[in-house]
């Protein structure tokens, strides 16, 4: 199956959905508010359009969908008002892969049109227009130049594809101590080639001087299998190896499984936009947030993670694995994430950049 088709967050409202456990990527999007009104008033020292043309790539969907897009345009009508600027309409363009639940987000745009929020109109009301795009971001979603301003959250650390060469990975999912040498490298270049990708097809779509902020999770160690994520991610290999234990899956087929992610540094982004070379670098911030011992004495706390995790990545592990034991596999995962965080911490570490489209 392709990866296009599995890779998105679990749909509708349920106490699986993204929607009802998304609080950790709401928690990252509010960290990076500050980056996005620099940005927005960086690009305002030239003006603002008669129509301001926003992308919000990969977007996923729950309540998580409008913050970044509210916030922007919040912050856009603000400097209009502080310069005795016209404010202009926004034309928003929400993307995600084709199987994303666009569903649930136009429920909520049609809400936070007709509501009230916090005493005023919403955000999103009157002259902002609306507009779902599937597809994925590393290829043309958009004609030659046409937006100002593309963000993205929690999203481009995903690749477009499981690195080749993991044949030797067995018994892992991604990356981990545990590793045969050759993992890692494989890694990095897909994220390499993906991100380089990425970023000449943005500077395709976005106009001269337009703005993009990203944030995405990256790790603060040199060696890629010392990070938060590795470690989530060995958790959840050996709650399926516990699985196969048990005769419910074929170890086979965990062997034939990695995640198709990367979390990268500061340094190695920098790196491949350096050499990329169609965006200068405004603004790079990180965040590092401990999930630590102290949590493991809330019991429901790594029943939360746990949910966190499966949100994410049941779509591919039911794809390769069958949808049947779900449940009893992220009880496993909350059991061994509770014995990793009675021993030590678990490190979360975003990446916060914004940029500006060089002059053609």
């Amino acid at each position: 199956m392709a990866l296009k088709n599995v890779l998105h967050m679990n749909a509708g409202a349920g106490d699986s959905s993204y929607a009802k456990n998304s609080s950790f990527q709401k928690a990252s999007l509010l960290r990076s508010s500050k980056v996005l009104e620099n940005s927005v008033n960086d690009f305002a020292i030239n003006g603002f359009p008669q129509c301001f043309a926003l992308a919000d790539l990969g977007c996923s969907s729950g309540p998580n969908c409008l913050l970044a897009v509210t916030t922007i345009v919040d912050n856009v009508r603000a400097v209009c008002q502080q310069k005795g600027l016209s404010i202009p309409e926004f034309q928003v363009f929400l993307n995600d892969l084709p199987d994303n639940d666009f569903n649930t987000i136009f429920k909520i745009v049609n809400q936070s049109s007709s509501s009230l929020a916090n005493g005023k109109e919403h955000a999103l009301g009157g002259n902002c227009f609306i507009s779902g795009v599937p597809g994925s971001f590393y290829s043309r979603l958009f004609p030659s130049r046409s937006l100002h301003f593309v963000h993205s959250s929690n999203s481009v650390h995903w690749l477009s594809q499981v690195p080749e060469k993991l044949e030797k990975n067995g018994g892992n999912v991604y990356m981990a101590k545990a590793s045969p040498r050759g993992i890692c490298e494989a890694y990095f270049d897909q994220y390499t080639r993906d991100f380089s990708t990425f970023l000449r097809i943005r500077s395709l779509e976005i106009a001269p001087k337009g703005c993009m902020v990203l944030t995405f999770q990256g790790r603060s160690s040199a060696d890629p299998s010392n990070s938060g994520c590795c470690i989530l991610y060995e958790i959840l290999a050996k709650s399926l190896q516990s699985m196969s234990t048990e005769g419910l899956i074929r170890e086979a087929d965990i062997d034939s499984f990695n995640v198709p992610f990367y979390n990268p540094t500061t340094d190695e982004v920098k790196a491949i936009i350096d050499t990329e070379g169609s965006f200068e670098i405004q603004e790079l911030q990180t965040s590092r947030n401990d999930i630590e011992v102290q949590f493991t004495r809330n019991e429901n706390f790594c029943r939360i993670v746990a949910k966190q995790i499966r949100v994410i990545n049941e779509p591919m592990l039911a794809a390769h694995f069958g949808d049947m034991f779900m449940d009893k596999l992220f009880d496993k995962y909350a059991e061994k994430l509770a014995e990793h965080l009675s021993e030590d911490k678990i490190e979360n570490f975003d990446i916060m950049i914004s940029l500006t489209k060089k002059s053609d």
